[in-house]
Formats: C-alpha cells, structure tokens, sequence
C-alpha cells in the first residue's frame, strides 16, 4: 500500500513571468513541460497533488532580499517606463533581466510556490517529494537581480525553513549548467546550509563563480562545496563523479531534508552553455536523488527547475525528474498531441522524437580524441579525490 504524496505547483499565471518574445527564459518552456505532464498521464496519477502556489509576503521575501530592492522591483513593476534607470544599479533593465510589468507579482508567485513547497514536505510526512517547474532562480543576490533572476525563490524557501526549525540542517544540490552563485553566497557563512553545485567552469560560462576554493565563510567554512567541470564533460563522466560524490556527501551531513535545483542546459544542444549531457542522463541522476533523499534526508525531496533554454529538452528532462519521484516508468515515446502541438509552437528547432535519447556523438569525440578522454578522466578523478579527502572531513565533524 502506497502511503504517500507528491506535491506539484502549477498556475497558468507563472507564464506571465516573461521577458519578451527574444529572450531565451521563455514561459513556453513551462507551457509545454505542463502540456508533456499532462499527455504522459502524469497529471492525473493518484499520487499526485496539484496545488495552486500563493504570493509570498514582503516579509517573507525580506528574509534574503533588502527592502531598498524589494521597494525598487515593486515601483519599476507598476510603472516600468516611468523610472527605468532607477533599476540599473540592482541589475535591472536591458539584457539578462529586462524590467516588465507585473515582475513582482510573478516572482513573488513563484517564491510564493517554492515556499509552499518546502512548508508541505518538510511538515507533511505524507509528501516525499514536492516540485516547483517554476521555480530554481538561483542567481538573484540579496541586492539585485541577476541572470534572469528577479527574487531568488531557493533562497526564501531555505529561509523559510529555518523560520519554521531554527536548527534545521538542509542540503541544496545545484546541477545546472551556470553556478548556483545566488544561493551560495545568501548562506556562505552558515554550516546549517549545505550549498553543493556541479556547473560547467566559471572560467567559461556566466556567472565567472563556483571555483573548488569557494567553500564558504566563517562559520560556514566547508560547507560550500563546488564541481566546476570541463565543457562538453560526458553523460558517463558526470554520472560516475555524480554518483561518487552527491550520496556520500549527504550521508555524512545527514540533512533533514534535500532541495535540488533541476536546471537542464547542461545538454549537449543547449544554446547558452558548452556541455554533453543527454536527458537520458534525467533517469538517472533523479533516482540517485530519490535514493539519497530516502536513504540520508528523512525522505523529503524538494526540487525546483531551473535553466534549460531548449524548448523540445526541458519538458522532456522535467517530466523525467517527475515520472522517478511518481515511481512511473514511461515508455521512450513522444504522445503524438504533445509532438503536434511543438512542431506548431517551436519552429526554430528540430521537433524531438523520443522521450529521451543519448549524446552518443559525445562519447564518440572522446574515442577519436584519446587525449581529450584521459584530461577529462584524470579531472574527475580530481574532483572525486577533493571530495574525499577535503570536503568530507568538514562535514563529517559537524
């Protein structure tokens, strides 16, 4: 007899999170991840909850954002033609975070969901697992907006958290392919938050951080953990590290609960980033994950979305992550409604035909470049090295 819950936060009102038709955070890529839900049958699965996330409060956001840039997001909201260059010294205006009307009522959404989200599973022993598409804006800092990040809703949920157990010990997994910076940074000097991030090497990629020589602050020393990795780094080359370092890891922190940011532009097609992961590769880390949270985090999974600026990637990989936490195993096709309704909405990229497929033309680089192979091998022998014989013996004092 199954005996619990998964709790998942929708609302059509997220679309409104929308920085223009050219920018590369478009609301399609949740519209299509919902409609995948819903075409696979997972929408409807009897362990499944649907819940309609709230706004958080200005004094739940104040918990990691200052007022002087909660007060310049709601003026620049109302009016965005009225002071525009007000928000420039808080990272708002043209580039990565364009100001648009009604931002603060969206982000505060989506805050409002992740927040919701970790209360349920955190307080509700029948949800193992909650899940925010929406959510995982990882890169605002408590001052200012940042790399299509108006409010950082990981950090109001972790703060919400403490508000609620004051002792609490959490553990947050970044695995998208830019450095989860805004998330380390609001809690660099706390041994309580446990910050893991896996990205592609800051000396390539925005946002420049995430360097094995972060590791936090004061008391805090340690329990910033980062696996910058080498572009085009292989599906089998990060699920061997993956897997060698992330339950390991919570094993000897033994968190109460794990919060795993799913961003997804660690693949191989992505637009924005130089990686090789397939989202065949989504099978596997969620069961790690799903293990890991049962084995070492009293069972509470809570997991955001994140990055991924493929359209035909993102619903497929989200829908993986969910159909694991559902228990469900899917068959490698495509509803035929759901490939008609993206070859109508995405005709800037090749429709996907399969659920999930390999980076097959990756590892095959690798076998024409052996010196490629042995640097990137020899890397991760590195990395699982320094988790072994410098981050673990932090943790394992606390």
């Amino acid at each position: 007899m199954v005996d619990y819950k998964v709790g998942l936060y929708f609302t059509e009102e997220y679309y409104q999170y929308n920085f223009g038709e050219t920018h590369p955070l478009r609301p399609l890529r949740l519209e299509l991840t919902f409609n995948l839900f819903e075409e696979l049958g997972l929408l409807n699965h009897s362990l499944l909850e649907i819940i309609k996330p709230r706004h958080c409060t200005q004094e739940e956001l104040a918990r990691v954002h200052s007022t002087d840039y909660i007060n310049v997001v709601k003026k620049l909201s109302d009016s965005p033609n009225e002071d525009p260059l007000s928000g420039y010294g808080y990272g708002l205006g043209p580039g990565d975070n364009p100001i648009f009307k009604g931002m603060y009522e969206t982000s505060t959404l989506i805050c409002g969901a992740s927040l919701m989200a970790a209360e349920k599973v955190f307080l509700d022993d029948t949800f193992k697992a909650t899940f925010n598409p929406a959510g995982g804006l990882h890169h605002a800092h408590r001052n200012r907006a940042s790399g299509f990040c108006i409010f950082n809703d990981i950090g109001v949920a972790i703060a919400h958290l403490k508000y609620l157990k004051k002792d609490i010990r959490i553990a947050y997994i970044d695995i998208d392919s830019h450095h989860g910076d805004g998330v380390q940074f609001l809690f660099y000097d706390d041994p309580n938050v446990l910050t893991v991030s896996y990205h592609e090497d800051g000396k390539h990629l925005f946002p420049g951080t995430g360097s094995v020589h972060e590791r936090g602050e004061g008391n805090g020393v340690g329990f910033s953990i980062n696996f910058p990795l080498m572009p085009y780094t292989s599906d089998k080359i990060f699920l061997d590290l993956f897997r060698k370092t992330t339950p390991i890891i919570l094993e000897t922190y033994k968190p109460d609960i794990l919060l795993t940011q799913l961003g997804v532009d660690m693949n191989y097609n992505d637009p924005l980033t130089q990686m090789g992961l397939s989202v065949s590769i989504c099978k596997d880390i969620a069961q790690t994950f799903k293990t890991s949270a049962r084995e070492f985090c009293q069972d509470r999974w809570l997991a955001f979305g994140g990055g991924g600026y493929l359209m035909g990637v993102v619903p497929r990989a989200w829908s993986l992550y969910l159909a694991k936490m559902l228990e469900v195993e899917l068959e490698n096709k495509l509803p035929e409604k759901w490939y008609e309704n993206f070859k109508d909405k995405v005709q800037y990229e090749k429709a996907p035909f399969y659920l999930w497929e390999k980076a097959d033309d990756i590892e095959k680089e690798y076998l024409k470049n052996p010196d490629l192979a042995k640097k990137m091998l020899d890397y991760k022998k590195y990395l699982i090295e320094l988790c072994e014989i410098t981050y673990l013996p932090i943790l394992s004092k606390k």
